[in-house]
């Protein structure tokens, strides 16, 4: 019977060389990055708005009020179709004033805040009409929010034109407040809220979004 090595022969004699696989070095593909290396920031991510009223929970806001609380900034509710809801839109003073009736330009600051655990929002803080008493308790909650946790309650259903404020009751009682200090982003506020309006922001007169809300023939772009 014939060497079976006979038949691993090319036509030129010259025996058929069988290249083993190469092993599969798994370490080529490992992470080295440490986790902890400083600098590394993570991406800001679009945040919830609404004012402090409508966390229905206990808020902070932000204690640097000169870096992490807005200037006053102008907003305007658009229909969206397929939305049950209007969704809330940036638009520059210059077309807001340009197109539209003052009742329907929303003016307000954006403060950055938090419920228990980091579950950041952006606060919707009021800028005018701050003897009303609806803005002034609102007002008050934001202020006391940026020392101590704080829930501020709608009291229409007792009658009162007012928040009532509220605080943890550990603090009541002059124990430590049951939830840790926030640990509050590094990003830059503006950034925040440019993130979060990203596809929600007027600019420009051939906006769609300025369209809809004045009744113009929308671009089809």
């Amino acid at each position: 019977m014939a060497d079976d090595s006979s038949k691993l022969k090319l036509v030129t004699g010259e025996p058929l060389s069988i290249k083993k696989p190469e092993e599969f070095d798994l370490d080529a593909f490992k992470s080295t990055r440490d986790p902890n290396i400083p600098n590394v920031a993570t991406l800001p991510t679009a945040l919830p708005h609404h004012p402090i009223a409508d966390a229905n929970d206990f808020v902070r806001l932000h204690p640097d009020e000169a870096t992490y609380w807005s200037d006053e900034l102008c907003f305007v509710n658009v229909p969206i179709k397929g939305q049950k809801h209007d969704t809330l839109h940036l638009i520059t003073e210059k077309l807001a004033e340009r197109y539209l009736p003052s009742k329907r330009i929303l003016r307000f600051r954006l403060a950055l805040a938090t419920k228990p655990y980091d579950i950041f929002f952006l606060c919707e803080v009021p800028s005018r009409n701050l003897d009303n008493s609806w803005n002034e308790s609102n007002i008050q909650a934001c202020q006391i929010s940026k020392t101590r946790w704080a829930m501020a309650t709608s009291r229409k259903a007792e009658g009162v034109e007012s928040y009532l404020i509220s605080f943890t009751q550990a603090s009541m009682n002059g124990e430590k407040e049951p939830f840790p200090e926030p640990n509050w982003p590094k990003q830059p506020l503006n950034e925040l809220i440019l993130v979060t309006f990203a596809n929600c922001k007027i600019l420009t007169e051939d906006h769609p979004a300025l369209a809809r809300i004045i009744g113009a023939k929308q671009s089809l772009k």
